[in-house]
């Protein structure tokens, strides 16, 4: 099963996403892209990311354009508040949805209440793609 998972920048939530999708199953064929797409991770995105035990480190910020073409089984966005641009895929897609978060990298105020954005970001990831996962996708692997 292939998935794309899409945001503007590819280097924080679309990250998470793709990082907890894999872990869940080894079946699962995981993308993610962007708009936008920035070339580098959040590194607050990644150190979260390895302290819930998946190491998203080797991943690379795609732009969506590498990724147009192909065949997906689902195409998911999770670009979050209504201001900002969620992009909009065109191609040979079985479902589309979107599972919008907010932007942990947009959070002002101490380093303590920024690191707590990134945590319920974070988590708030993982229960939603877990979720989707045994709803959705492990009935159509099996």
């Amino acid at each position: 099963m292939k998935i794309l998972i899409l945001c503007t920048g590819n280097s924080c939530r679309s990250q998470m996403a793709h990082g907890f999708l894999q872990s869940f199953d080894p079946r699962l064929e995981v993308f993610s892209a962007g708009t936008e797409a920035s070339g580098k991770l959040n590194p607050k995105a990644v150190e979260v990311m390895k302290e819930a035990g998946v190491d998203i480190s080797h991943h690379t910020s795609d732009q969506v354009d590498q990724y147009l073409g192909k065949e997906w089984d689902y195409v998911i966005t999770v670009c979050g508040g209504a201001n900002e641009n969620c992009p909009v895929f065109i191609g040979k897609v079985k479902h589309r949805l979107h599972m919008g978060y907010d932007d942990p990298s947009h959070a002002t105020g101490t380093p303590e209440f920024i690191q707590s954005e990134y945590y319920r970001v974070r988590d708030e990831i993982r229960e939603g793609f877990w979720r989707l996962y045994l709803e959705r996708l492990k009935a159509e692997l099996n």
